[in-house]
């Protein structure tokens, strides 16, 4: 039997679908995946078009698959405290923050978005793993006064370097006072909504989370469209071209149980992201302190990847982790693998993460990497792969918009 090269993938009730999955497949969807149990728009038809789009110009993203994780209570501070590895009592209300949260073993379990809305009011704005059922479970067991529940808040990305004009329209110049990591609360013509200066792109960009998004989220959707069309927005999946080469990671690729932060760069060289000094006991301190004194094996590197194109990565190219080789035995044991790669219309290049023991993670080393081309060579190099420090999505509004 022949091989369906691009089979379809099932639409059906058992699956559940976005606040916005009726607004986004207007669009013309050519790609779905599933993500978080719910069906997630990969692209509309043309990775590489998307790509220029949001370096350009704004783009507009149905990104309901990131449920939020709503933990308040009394002891929703402390609670919420136990479950990361960064010291909370340094995030102030009204700010967001990039954390993981682990296990008892140091693993990373998830790496949200948290968003603090109060004194004991947190949404975690998940990746593509069950943090409610472990939350809850933990909740049961720990005797603190909290409650944990999936709210009705779905959130659209809105990216780009034009972004900035589209929320002026959307909100009034207040936006534009909005600094990186931070939010905002916001009444949109009746619809209740937050708005973070955060995205998966390392370009300029916002993120609106849409209370009650099972009733409301087509009045925002059209909203966003209506002040966009004049600015050329467009609709596009999430850009894993921009997110690989801006050095952001994604859980189920990069990272999951089995890997911890000090093997994929946040650690020892972001030592806020595991702050083992800090008060809290947190979950996974322990093994933490052990892995930091210890030292890992391995290590997320950063690749240039030789040969033909890799693809966008979200355009079905990269079916499986490619699997890596020494470059004097290209068949001879796999030393470690690539989870993500695609290549950068700006570099010109393939580019990649590798996971690879601590000796083969130094820069300059070659290696064999087996892609869907065959065997091609590859070397470790520095990543992210442009603007590393993040200069582009940190940029001051107010002066850029006075500039422009």
């Amino acid at each position: 039997m022949a091989v369906v090269e691009n089979p379809e993938i099932l639409l059906y009730s058992r699956v559940r679908k976005s606040p916005f999955f009726y607004a986004s497949r207007r669009h013309g969807v050519a790609k779905y995946s599933v993500y978080n149990h719910t069906y997630h728009p990969r692209h509309y038809g043309d990775p590489w078009a998307e790509y220029w789009h949001l370096l350009n110009g704004v783009t507009l993203w149905d990104v309901g698959v990131e449920r939020q994780v709503e933990i308040t209570g009394p002891d929703a501070f402390d609670f919420t405290n136990m479950l990361v590895p960064r010291d909370l009592t340094k995030c102030q209300v009204g700010q967001c923050k990039y954390v993981f949260i682990t296990n008892e073993e140091g693993g990373i379990i998830n790496d949200p978005v948290l968003l603090r809305l109060g004194e004991n009011h947190f949404w975690l704005s998940l990746a593509d793993s069950d943090v409610l059922l472990w939350a809850r479970g933990l909740a049961y067991f720990s005797g603190m006064d909290v409650t944990i529940r999936e709210a009705d808040v779905g959130p659209v990305q809105v990216q780009g370097p034009k972004s900035k004009d589209v929320m002026v329209d959307l909100f009034g110049e207040d936006v534009l006072d909005i600094p990186y990591y931070f939010l905002a609360s916001y009444d949109l013509d009746g619809l209740d909504v937050v708005v973070s200066r955060t995205g998966y792109t390392s370009e300029l960009g916002f993120e609106i989370y849409l209370r009650n998004a099972s009733r409301d989220a087509m009045k925002l959707w059209d909203k966003v469209i209506e002040a966009g069309t004049p600015h050329g927005i467009q609709v596009i999946g999430p850009c894993h071209i921009r997110r690989i080469e801006g050095g952001i990671l994604s859980w189920g690729c990069d990272i999951d149980y089995s890997t911890n932060p000090f093997e994929v760069g946040y650690g020892y060289e972001v030592s806020w992201m595991v702050d083992l000094d800090q008060e809290a006991d947190f979950i996974g301190k322990e093994a933490l302190r052990q892995i930091r004194d210890n030292g890992v094996s391995r290590k997320l590197a950063g690749v240039r990847i030789d040969g033909p194109s890799l693809g966008s990565f979200n355009d079905g190219s990269m079916i499986d982790a490619y699997p890596v080789r020494r470059k004097n035995d290209p068949d001879g044991e796999v030393i470690g693998k690539v989870t993500s790669a695609c290549f950068s219309p700006r570099l010109e290049q393939n580019i990649g993460f590798a996971l690879v023991s601590i000796e083969d993670a130094a820069l300059g080393t070659e290696f064999v990497v087996e892609t869907q081309h065959g065997p091609q060579n590859a070397t470790v190099v520095e990543k992210p792969f442009i603007d590393p420090k993040k200069n582009t999505p940190k940029q001051d509004l107010r002066q850029l918009v006075a500039g422009s």
